[in-house]
């Protein structure tokens, strides 16, 4: 399938230490960065990262870029894709694939590194890498087979080494009562669940001594106090809301100008989906219409410049355009006329309930004006920050810059399934057409994910996925 370039949609501030850099500057060994985030997990396992569920039972456990960053520095995969979507060595050094039986069943051969050491000092091996596998996919039939990890699947899975790409597939040490072990640059010096983490750096990591020292994670922080951190030099990575980006080039954050100058803004692709979900299949043809009409009534450009603040891109469609290259021809716009259409067929039109996190007041005020956009259609909608609803307001980190899994990844969210395949762009098209089908997913805009980072901090910048790396970021001293 062709690969579409996303870069060329990136934000020019994409990498800060890029921006900030200097010539002549050389990387410097030592200090602590603060990172401040709105996500207060429970655990470090990446096993246990799993998509945000439509009802958000267990907020600390669910997937998001910023975890995905985190434990990155903690765990490594067996192989990592680049921008371009090509794959690449890490803990395995080489691959292949071939049938297992005459029914068309995939055997995967992975040949693993040697002399690499988990954090706790033990080596790594092909038994361990098996053992880690089978604990974060318990359908898959893994096992090792001399220095190589052996994956048999019950049909062809084209996509299996994107998906050994994905954070929660990294490789883990799990001792039983205490901290997974990794490979990774940086091990765990505290921990305090849903908390606080310290990072330290791995002197014998196996990729090299990462520049810093340490890294200290403060979570459970709201955008304010993260914004406010950074202002007083107590953090230097935060997360930035979508709708609060525009005011860097504003300069509103800050009545410091200095303080304001000495800071970069770094935005991703589109790679969050915001999207009406619905806990469950339409349950008649009169609801389908219902439905449909829902679709047509929303005015997403309006909510993308006034609630928005002119961040994301509406979207009717579940890939970002940069992602499948096909995004532009699903109509945006609201049409109350075929709403209305479609409303007028049904006799009696019941009430439902709209979902929003009311962690999130953006969530809120998209939930309601919804509401009033489904109400000019003679829907009726009431919003609710009850854990229960009969459809959500929801946020979605896409799994992977691969369409194929990105969009598989959507359709588990929503409770249904999309076929696993490397195709052509138009057998890509088919599969989301079939799972827009199925009317559970209303696509609303693929947002950015956007942080803000001191100047000080150099070579930092996002991956395409949204997800982030300080492994070789190093920290530039003040001159006297």
């Amino acid at each position: 399938m062709m690969r579409f370039d996303w870069r060329s949609l990136v934000v020019s501030s994409m990498m800060v230490g890029a921006l900030a850099a200097h010539a002549g500057t050389r990387p410097q060994y030592g200090g602590t960065v603060q990172v401040a985030m709105r996500d207060a997990f429970a655990s470090l396992d990446p096993a246990e990262m799993v998509p945000a569920d439509i009802i958000p039972a267990s907020p600390a456990q669910s997937d998001s870029f910023a975890r995905r960053s985190l434990t990155m520095l903690m765990f490594d995969t067996l192989v990592n894709m680049d921008e371009n979507g090509q794959v690449h060595a890490s803990l395995a050094t080489s691959w292949q694939s071939s049938p297992s039986n005459q029914q068309g069943n995939q055997r995967w051969q992975l040949r693993i590194r040697r002399g690499v050491k988990f954090q706790d000092g033990t080596l790594l091996s092909a038994e361990a890498v098996a053992a880690s596998l089978r604990t974060a996919n318990p359908a898959w039939n893994v096992s090792a087979e001399g220095d190589s990890v052996v994956i048999e699947l019950g049909g062809t899975d084209p996509e299996l080494l994107a998906e050994l790409a994905l954070a929660r597939n990294a490789i883990v040490k799990r001792n039983a009562g205490s901290i997974p072990s990794g490979t990774g640059p940086f091990h765990v010096a505290d921990w305090q669940p849903g908390k606080k983490l310290e990072l330290e750096a791995d002197e014998n990591c196996w990729r090299g001594r990462p520049f810093l020292d340490s890294i200290e994670i403060e979570m459970g922080k709201s955008f304010r106090e993260q914004m406010t951190a950074l202002e007083l030099g107590k953090a230097d990575v935060v997360e930035v809301a979508p709708e609060q980006t525009h005011l860097f080039s504003q300069n509103q954050f800050s009545q410091n100008q200095d303080a304001q100058a000495g800071r970069r803004l770094a935005s991703s692709a589109p790679v969050e989906l915001l999207a009406l979900v619905f806990a469950h299949d339409a349950a008649s043809p009169d609801e389908k219409l219902l439905r449909d009409a829902l679709a047509l009534s929303v005015e997403r450009r309006s909510i993308k410049s006034v609630l928005l603040q002119g961040a994301g891109q509406p979207a009717a469609s579940i890939l970002p355009n940069w992602m499948s290259g096909y995004g532009f021809v699903f109509p945006v716009g609201a049409d109350l006329a075929r709403a209305r259409q479609g409303r007028g067929q049904v006799h009696a039109v019941p009430t439902w309930t709209i979902g929003y996190s009311d962690a999130d007041p953006v969530d809120r005020l998209l939930a309601e004006r919804i509401a009033l956009n489904a109400k000019d259609a003679g829907l009726s909608l009431q919003p609710t920050a009850a854990s229960t609803a009969d459809l959500r307001v929801v946020r979605i980190p896409l799994a992977s810059t691969d369409p194929w899994i990105a969009l598989g990844s959507v359709a588990t969210l929503a409770g249904t399934s999309a076929e696993k395949k490397r195709g052509s762009v138009e057998e890509l098209y088919a599969a989301e057409m079939a799972l827009l089908a199925t009317q559970r997913v209303i696509p609303l805009f693929h947002l950015p994910v956007s942080y803000a980072a001191t100047e000080r901090l150099r070579n930092w910048a996002l991956r395409p996925d949204g997800s982030w790396t300080l492994a070789d970021t190093w920290l530039e001293t003040a001159k006297p």
